[in-house]
């Protein structure tokens, strides 16, 4: 049994903040003592440890286990709830391009110069948010004064959207401006920080666009920078994309919408990608990548 102090306390003082098990139960209106038969019964929630051997729990936890309530609390039997959540659980180092390598290891990896990849990004965003009907949209910028450029395009994209967030290390005094996406900033050690990521989430329209920095590049000139890249018009791996989004913008403390969450807990719907829709995203990246080479 666990003796612990209420209030969240830090793992190693730069990690995300974490909850004691009781925390996790006023949170969620459980008792501790239910919250333990269920991790021994169901191996859910899984918490982290402490080296005392307390457990911990972050901001994911507690949405999986209201979900699990919400869905016993309608008449599905425990087990299933818990199994659905279990599943829809994103890893516990959330990185979008290491999940999107994991899940769907047949998407080819290209390595590409920053100025092809903003060339990939602006055709994402304009070709979904010309079709999808209020996208869900993510994007990674490393840091906060690479997105200053793309601020005003990603105020119009939020403003068709149905929720819009952005990641950086560091935001600055713009942390607080009221207009555009909602802003979330990384933790030192998050994996995100070397990523590069645009994901567009929507029944109607759905792509996805991540990549992680090469090291070693410090005397590199910024477009020159090399990128590892994968992306895909794949519903189901843009949904496992938008699950990590999610789960960091959770524990960064700006995501609060739990219908979001529990939408991107299920599977996408079917959709049939044509070739058409291929041709209009492929020919809106060679416009891109033609004007960025004459500058």
């Amino acid at each position: 049994m666990d003796h612990e102090t209420p209030g969240a306390q830090p793992l190693t003082g730069d990690g995300p903040q974490l909850l004691t098990i009781g925390d996790l139960a006023e949170r969620t209106g459980l008792s501790p003592a239910v919250l333990r038969m269920w991790e021994s019964r169901h191996g859910f929630p899984e918490p982290r440890r402490l080296a005392s051997g307390h457990r911990r729990y972050t901001g994911v936890d507690v949405e999986l286990v209201r979900q699990v309530v919400r869905r016993r609390d309608s008449g599905i039997r425990l087990e299933v709830a818990i199994g659905e959540a279990a599943g829809s659980k994103a890893p516990d180092s959330p990185s979008v391009f290491a999940e999107l390598r994991r899940r769907h290891p047949a998407l080819p990896v290209h390595r590409l110069r920053k100025s092809t990849l903003i060339a990939l990004s602006w055709a994402i965003e304009d070709e979904c948010c010309a079709q999808a009907e209020q996208p869900v949209l993510f994007a990674a910028f490393q840091r906060g004064d690479y997105f200053e450029p793309s601020a005003p395009r990603w105020a119009e994209l939020a403003r068709i959207a149905r929720s819009a967030i952005v990641f950086a290390d560091d935001w600055g005094p713009s942390a607080d401006d009221p207009g555009g996406p909602a802003r979330a900033s990384l933790e030192e050690n998050a994996p995100m920080r070397r990523e590069w990521a645009v994901v567009c989430d929507a029944p109607d329209a759905a792509a996805v666009l991540s990549a992680w920095e090469l090291p070693g590049q410090t005397t590199v000139p910024d477009r020159q920078r090399i990128f590892e890249a994968v992306w895909s018009v794949d519903p189901v791996a843009v949904r496992d994309a938008a699950r990590v989004a999610a789960a960091v913008a959770l524990d960064a403390g700006v995501l609060a919408a739990q219908p979001l969450l529990y939408e991107l807990a299920e599977a996408p719907a079917p959709r049939v990608v044509t070739p058409s829709a291929v041709t209009a995203l492929f020919s809106r990246v060679v416009a891109y990548a033609d004007r960025l080479s004459s500058r």
